[in-house]
C-alpha cells in the first residue's frame, strides 16, 4: 500500500510554498545591473554567472509567447537548458539527502551503488519538479528589477562564494537573496543553494526529506516517489498573484 505524507508537516510545507513564490520573483527579473564595484576580478565570476543565466531565462520566457500553447514541452526544455549549466542538481540532491547519503560511507559496494542510484534519481526528480513549477510561474509574472549588490568570498575556501542581490517586485516590495555558489575543477561557478530573506532552500528541503524518510520507515525509493507527489503538487497548487 502506498504511504502518504503526514499532513502535520505544515510548517515545512508552508515554507516550501512561500519559497516557490519568491523563486518565481527571482527568476523572472527583466534587467540586472551588476553593482559589485568593490569585488575583485576573482570574485566577479559568480556574479556574472547569475547575471547571464537570468538574461538567458528571460529571453526564453519572452519567446515562449509565440509557441507555448502549441508546444509547451519546448518551453520547459529551453528553461531546463538555460539552468543546466549553473545548477548542480546532483550536489543539491546530495545535500538534501544529508545524513541518509552520508551513511554510504559505512555500506558495502552494492549498498553504495544503490544509494548513488537513488541520489541520481532524486536529483532528476528535483530537476523536473522545480523546472516545471517555476517555468509556469514565469509566464504569468509581470517582471521585476534585480540588483547585484556584491560577492562575498568564503573565509574557508576561495572556491566558495555568496552572491547577494536585491529584487524589487510588485508594489516596490524588496527581497534579499543570497546565491551560494561553488567553483568546480573546470573553473565554472555553479549554484549549490539559495537563501531568500530567512528562507533557506536547502534547509527546508532537507527537513522535508527527513520527515518523509521517517514516515516511509527509511525506504528512500518511497521517499523519492512521495517527494514527486507532494512538493511538486504544492508548487502546482500555489495561487498566482
Amino acid at each position: 500500500m502506498r504511504k502518504t505524507v503526514d499532513t502535520n508537516e505544515t510548517n515545512s510545507s508552508n515554507g516550501a510554498g512561500r519559497l516557490t513564490r519568491l523563486l518565481v520573483v527571482i527568476l523572472a527579473s527583466v534587467t540586472v545591473w551588476a553593482q559589485a564595484e568593490d569585488a575583485t576580478d576573482a570574485n566577479a565570476g559568480p556574479a556574472k554567472v547569475i547575471t547571464e543565466v537570468t538574461e538567458q531565462v528571460m529571453r526564453v520566457v519572452a519567446e515562449a509567447d509565440t509557441y507555448f500553447d502549441q508546444n509547451p514541452d519546448r518551453y520547459y526544455r529551453e528553461i531546463d537548458s538555460a539552468l543546466a549549466g549553473v545548477v548542480d542538481w546532483r550536489g543539491f540532491a546530495t545535500a538534501v539527502m544529508g545524513e541518509y547519503y552520508s551513511r554510504g560511507r559505512s555500506m558495502d559496494p552494492d549498498g553504495r551503488a544503490n544509494l548513488k542510484r537513488q541520489r541520481d534519481e532524486f536529483a532528476q526528480t528535483l530537476r523536473e519538479g522545480l523546472i516545471r513549477s517555476y517555468a509556469k510561474g514565469l509566464l504569468a509574472f509581470g517582471g521585476a528589477e534585480m540588483v547585484v549588490k556584491g560577492v562575498e568570498a568564503s573565509p574557508q575556501s576561495a572556491r566558495i562564494a555568496s552572491v547577494t542581490q536585491l529584487v524589487y517586485g510588485e508594489a516596490d516590495r524588496e527581497y534579499t537573496i543570497r546565491y551560494q555558489m561553488g567553483q568546480y575543477k573546470d573553473g565554472s561557478w555553479r549554484l549549490r543553494n539559495l537563501i531568500i530573506e530567512t528562507i533557506n532552500l536547502g534547509e527546508i528541503y532537507r527537513n522535508q526529506f527527513v520527515a518523509l524518510a521517517k514516515d516511509a520507515k527509511e525506504d528512500l525509493d518511497l521517499v523519492i516517489a512521495q517527494w514527486n507527489e507532494t512538493i511538486s503538487e504544492q508548487a502546482e497548487e500555489l495561487p498566482r498573484d
